[in-house]
């Protein structure tokens, strides 16, 4: 029998984490909380969660301190649930190293479908399937293949380079300044219209209509998500 996947909770809001123990739970998921940082950061190196959920309001130390610290040593998917809605903050949190961002209020839905796709990302970076598929897009990464609905679509480097950064961190959310450092060097982290101008590009490409995207999502003022189905 398959263990099923162990979820930290960190929120120092009782109501929160008692929503979230009765959801999570129901989804199968084995739970552990914590109200604080220093326990956060104590469970997570006893106990070795396969995700954690992390509130950045906590009474003792700030999120983006726990975010850090367990980067330091750990892999492990981080996905941040909080009321700050600012952009800055988001994209703070995802170059620390934060997998995604949750901006409470929240559907349920949306968070498990986002601990899904976490959990997607991890396994593929883990060992990574030499064809990934999304809906109508199939990249095979091995052959440098990509199609849409069967039909195969050509590529320019630059756009293949982008694509591929996107399926290899399918599900999680990319600054724009960590895929312009990461396609274009960091003497580009700052051209975040010349990235818009490629994503438009591959967006004519891959999507049914470019501007309704189901592939390539947009996190709006942070950066953008390859869809992990």
């Amino acid at each position: 029998m398959t263990t099923p996947e162990h979820i930290l909770i960190v929120d120092d809001e009782p109501q929160i984490r008692r929503f979230l123990r009765t959801s999570l739970g129901a989804q199968g998921y084995r739970l552990s909380e914590a109200q604080n940082a220093a326990e956060a950061l104590a469970l997570a190196a006893t106990e070795k969660p396969d995700l954690v959920v992390l509130d950045l309001g906590l009474p003792d130390e700030d999120g983006f301190a726990v975010i850090e610290k367990l980067r330091a040593h750990s892999q492990v998917p981080i996905i941040v649930l909080s009321v700050r809605s600012d952009e800055r903050g988001k994209v703070h949190a995802l170059d620390l190293g934060a997998d995604d961002y949750v901006t409470k209020p929240f559907g349920m839905e949306e968070l498990v479908a986002r601990i899904r796709a976490a959990f997607r990302h991890k396994l593929q970076t883990q060992g990574e399937t030499p064809v990934f598929r999304s809906g109508r897009l199939a990249v095979d990464v091995v052959r440098r293949i990509v199609t849409v609905e069967g039909k195969e679509v050509k590529l320019s480097a630059k756009e293949y380079d982008l694509l591929r950064l996107l399926v290899a961190h399918a599900g999680r959310v990319l600054t724009h300044s960590f895929i312009l450092k990461e396609v274009w060097g960091p003497a580009h982290a700052e051209d975040v219209q010349y990235l818009r101008v490629y994503i438009r590009l591959l967006r004519e490409k891959l999507e049914a209509n470019r501007t309704r995207p189901e592939i390539i999502l947009t996190e709006t003022g942070v950066g953008y998500r390859l869809k992990a189905d």
